[in-house]
């Protein structure tokens, strides 16, 4: 499986001749899901969900499908009958060849006084990857590669290390990161990749690895 890192949390996955792409927020590249035949949506907050990226990747393949949550599905439905796929915490589905696990049910706390909205995370292939969206979810399964939160306003570092530590992947890619400057970067590499047990990676936008 390859994969594509783009801005934020947007991250792309391709496998044999099929592309699956996980959160195509205002964040990311304009054309961030224009190719896929899958798109995964975890929330609704505008740097995971942009409506006009998923207009695009729909408009440019009239056979790709979205899956998310009711409150990104009913935004969309409309405009795409019957290619907007609604999925909650326990579903499974299978797409264009990935097998897909929902888990989670909350975002995670922003501050006490925010209400909570919905978020979910997707396990890919059995656990070759899981994509938690803005919550530390532990998908309660061997996971290989976790694709990891790294910074954003609802987490601290600590947190972070025992979440990688608590999930025990094989290894943890940098997600969630656009807030994080390169001046901040060593930093968090030199704790994450200390303390988390487990090998920590990151990708800059628009680059590779095979999974």
């Amino acid at each position: 499986m390859k994969f594509t890192k783009k801005s934020h949390s947007c991250v792309r996955l391709e496998k044999d001749g099929r592309t699956l792409v996980i959160d195509p927020g205002n964040f990311s590249e304009p054309d961030a899901a224009v190719g896929a035949d899958v798109v995964l949506v975890t929330h609704e907050h505008p740097d995971h969900f942009d409506e006009g990226r998923l207009r695009a990747a729909l408009e440019a393949n009239p056979e790709a499908r979205i899956w998310t949550l009711k409150s990104v599905a009913d935004q969309l439905t409309a405009a795409f009958p019957g290619r907007v796929h609604t999925v909650g915490h326990g579903d499974t589905f299978t797409a264009a060849g990935f097998d897909v696990q929902v888990h989670g049910e909350l975002h995670a706390v922003i501050h006490p006084d925010i209400p909570r909205i919905t978020n979910v995370g997707y396990l890919i292939d059995g656990g070759k990857v899981f994509h938690p969206g803005d919550a530390l979810t532990v998908p309660g399964q061997a996971v290989e590669t976790l694709m990891l939160p790294v910074m954003a306003p609802w987490n601290k570092i600590s947190e972070v290390i025992d979440y990688v530590r608590e999930v025990k992947p094989r290894r943890a890619y940098d997600i969630h990161d656009a807030l994080l400057t390169d001046l901040a970067r060593p930093i968090y590499d030199r704790q994450i990749g200390g303390l988390a047990e487990a090998e920590h990676l990151r990708l800059a936008p628009g680059t590779a690895a095979e999974l």
